[in-house]
């Protein structure tokens, strides 16, 4: 009767330490090669300009079983690249990026909404020329699983709007957008 009584119980164990761990959370860090921030505006009302930041690095905490997660991004603001090394110059200017002083911008998350197991948005505090304002990304994209070198990976399309004028930037306005939109490409792979 103990036998039986200590197989059952070693049972039961088992079955708690899998679902513990198959619901623990995974941390991902972001692939350099695959993840990038965007940004496009209204220039004058001619055409759309659309720029990107080379260098973004990132940890995203992801449990779709407990339907929760985080989102942490760092961006080099010096990385611009609008096509222009002139432009480039200009927009790190103090003007706008103003990248001497305010090298890094920063995304961190408050909270994830989800839809089923796939998060649809998520709210957080974006950090831009020193000046820190709510936003909410809108996850226009979202797959899990695993990648090319076998490794289990989250990636995500992501986008947002905000007024350059709300971050101290807003030289030009209204003939240039005051209107933002910014995309966010990230893929991440758990270590």
């Amino acid at each position: 009767m103990n036998a039986m009584k200590l197989a059952v119980a070693a049972a039961a164990l088992s079955v708690v330490v899998a679902t513990t761990a198959m619901a623990a959370p995974t941390t991902y860090k972001s692939d350099d090669n695959h993840t990038y921030v965007r940004f496009s505006y209204s220039h004058m009302g001619f055409s759309t300009q659309e720029q990107r930041f080379n260098k973004v690095t990132g940890t995203i905490t992801f449990d779709p079983a407990a339907k929760s997660g985080s989102v942490d991004i760092s961006i080099d603001t010096k990385s611009i690249d609008t096509g222009s090394e002139l432009f480039n110059g200009h927009i790190q200017g103090a003007d706008f990026l103003d990248t001497a002083t305010f090298g890094t911008a920063t995304f961190k998350s408050t909270s994830v909404k989800f839809d089923g197991d796939k998060p649809v948005s998520i709210d957080g505090n974006l950090t831009l020329k020193g000046v820190t304002k709510p936003v909410t990304l809108s996850v226009t994209g979202f797959k899990s699983g695993q990648n090319m070198m076998k490794k289990e990976a989250i990636g995500a399309d992501a986008t947002t709007k905000i007024s350059r004028t709300a971050f101290n930037m807003g030289k030009y306005v209204p003939n240039v957008s005051d209107d933002v939109t910014l995309s966010i490409a990230i893929e991440a792979a758990a270590p």
